[in-house]
């Protein structure tokens, strides 16, 4: 294979596994806490029973809530807890990467066939035997089939 070809596609390659390396990178680089739900949009306790329940020594924080049960003391003096007092935050992390993961290992897939094929043209290796042996005359001659 003639050099300015095979520095054609070394760079070709190169630019091909950033294009791959991108999405990874950014994957990678994202804070973890920006997962979790905004506090302006906590979900209140009726709400998250779908996904998580909560127990205060064995009864249901619901339950004992509603009951009148749970108190709070603070510089002002104590009161009871209302329900709507009551907000959950998610960490959504576990969903959102299940989501990027077919995403992450194509990416990561196409980067490492662009490193083999970057190493396979900055050897030579991928040159065809025709290539080779075409303008060579001390090579084999060719088969006829008669």
């Amino acid at each position: 294979m003639p050099t300015r070809v095979r520095i054609f596609f070394s760079i070709l390659t190169v630019v091909f596994f950033f294009v791959a390396a991108a999405p990874l990178y950014r994957e990678l680089s994202r804070p973890k806490d920006i997962w979790w739900t905004p506090h302006t949009m906590l979900v209140p306790l009726a709400r998250s029973q779908d996904r998580v329940e909560i127990y205060l020594r064995g009864k249901p924080l619901g339950t004992r809530i509603e009951a009148g049960h749970l108190r709070l003391t603070d510089e002002r003096g104590s009161s009871v807890v209302a329900p709507n007092e009551v907000g959950l935050r998610f960490n959504n992390w576990d969903r959102v990467r299940a989501e990027h993961l077919p995403t992450s290992l194509a990416s990561a897939a196409a980067g490492g066939a662009m490193v083999l094929l970057f190493i396979l043209v900055a050897t030579g290796r991928l040159t065809y035997r025709d290539d080779q042996g075409m303008h060579d005359s001390s090579g084999p001659a060719p088969r006829s089939r008669g």
